[in-house]
């Protein structure tokens, strides 16, 4: 075959294949194929209690103390300023000195816990003996990006890899067939934080976050041209291989992986439609999941995806709930009932779904579900009827994978301010979560630049009432 007749690396990605493979560019490492598979089961350091992850992000920060934080000062002193003693408060757009705004909504104790829940969250509290709230954590940047950089990867700054890609660089993924770290924006778009917020940073690139979208087909071009036969896309799939590591350069991780996708890509032909295909569930399950209700839709059949994924082995689900406008965000600057009523009626039940229908099919208890954002709102008002952002002290919550149910960690001032006994930084957070999986953060490292990287840089503690 001459040189002019002979398929290049351009025409065969141009055929059906590449469409399928376009969507899983960065999904398997074949620069280690004829020795290991980077994304096979790894043995965790120590016996975990956790076996995979649903991190549930809220973007733009949920008020803890309008949800799981309640604070009666703020009733006792609405219209005042904040005493002069918390000193002069930091954050993006007040200064501290406007008046401290109550909640306008009602907290009541739920479960044989009696733990306080508000009425923007009617279907979590029926689940609080399920979760432990922890009202301690506090990130360092009052803007959304570096926040959110902190709260992913443990830095404010971009390029580091995010906890779902060290977790499954540490341990792995059960399913060859399916990807290992998913993620499910919201429809109308990204987080600010972008994509940095799912990267494999200086990782491998195989470790990053797959995207999937919204709607009844989150993977596209999964089925291939009704003219190529399985046998024929194998040789094409063969054929583009060989020509791809010929064209490699020692040590691109990416091009590896982008290799490896296309392996990737042909195997969820066969394994991917069953996955996604939310019909296959009961009319029960999806109103459980709020998919009855216009409102609660895509948030719900997101959740359920979620835990479709990890029943098939995938290990590390992060959803979103807000992203692009910021009328779709938690971001309430102005008219926080507005706001919060909206964000909370998208996400409270399907949120409630997801824990009952995961302790229905006894998944809760090896499965670790964690709620949180980049930081909380200020107890003082925002343009009379909103709050501003508050990094200083705020609440995120766990739920099975061996978490301790019915519990509050840590808290909180008076106000509502600023976290005060036991603080807990992100690296405490990523300590955590890592010690449920079995992973000890200090033997979970990568050489980079010549050091030691790890998720919690220098080191986070466990935070061990979680779960003891």
């Amino acid at each position: 075959m001459s040189s002019s007749t002979f398929p290049n690396r351009r025409s065969v990605l141009q055929s059906g294949l590449g469409a399928v493979a376009a969507e899983w560019l960065l999904q398997r490492d074949l620069r280690a194929a004829a020795s290991a598979n980077p994304l096979a089961p790894k043995v965790p350091h120590f016996a975990p209690r956790a076996k995979r992850v649903i991190f549930l992000f809220m973007v733009g920060a949920p008020s803890s103390i309008d949800m799981f934080d309640p604070k009666p000062a703020l009733t006792k002193y609405s219209g005042q300023k904040l005493p002069a003693s918390f000193g002069k408060v930091v954050s993006q757009f007040t200064g501290g000195d406007t008046p401290l705004l109550p909640s306008p909504w009602e907290f009541k104790q739920y479960g044989q816990s009696g733990i306080p829940v508000s009425s923007l969250s009617p279907h979590v509290a029926q689940c609080v003996d399920d979760i432990c709230f922890v009202r301690s954590f506090y990130t360092e940047s009052t803007v959304h990006a570096p926040a959110m950089y902190q709260v992913h990867s443990g830095r404010v700054l971009t390029g580091y890899p995010s906890m779902g890609a060290w977790v499954t660089y540490g341990l792995g993924s059960p399913a060859d067939n399916l990807p290992a770290y998913v993620v499910m924006p919201q429809p109308e778009g990204t987080p600010e934080g972008g994509t940095p917020c799912w990267s494999a940073g200086f990782l491998p690139a195989v470790y990053q976050g797959t995207l999937l979208r919204s709607g009844p087909s989150p993977i596209l071009h999964l089925k291939p041209p009704d003219s190529v036969t399985p046998e024929r896309q194998k040789n094409t799939l063969d054929l583009l291989q060989q020509m791809n590591r010929l064209d490699s350069r020692p040590g691109d991780s990416e091009h590896a992986a982008r290799i490896a996708s296309y392996e990737l890509a042909f195997k969820m032909q066969s394994a991917a439609p069953e996955a996604v295909d939310l019909s296959k569930e009961s009319d029960a399950t999806k109103r459980l999941y709020g998919m009855d209700d216009k409102k609660t839709y895509d948030f719900g059949s997101r959740l359920l995806l979620a835990r479709r994924l990890i029943e098939r082995g995938t290990r590390f689900v992060q959803i979103y709930s807000g992203g692009g406008p910021v009328s779709i965000q938690w971001d309430a600057h102005k008219d926080l009932v507005l706001n919060h009523e909206k964000m909370a009626g998208l996400t409270d039940k399907p949120v409630a779904g997801l824990l009952k229908d995961l302790k229905s099919r006894g998944l809760l208890d090896d499965t670790l579900v964690i709620w949180g954002s980049e930081f909380g709102r200020l107890p003082m008002s925002e343009g009379g009827n909103g709050r501003d952002h508050n990094p200083h002290g705020y609440t995120m919550w766990f739920a099975g994978g061996g978490v301790k149910g019915g519990r509050i960690v840590g808290e909180t001032d008076e106000f509502g301010l600023n976290a005060i006994g036991e603080r807990y930084h992100m690296r405490d957070f990523h300590a955590t979560v890592l010690h449920l999986l079995g992973l000890d953060q200090h033997k979970l490292f990568y050489l980079h630049n010549g050091r030691n990287e790890k998720l919690t840089d220098f080191g986070g503690t466990v935070i061990d009432k979680v779960f003891a």
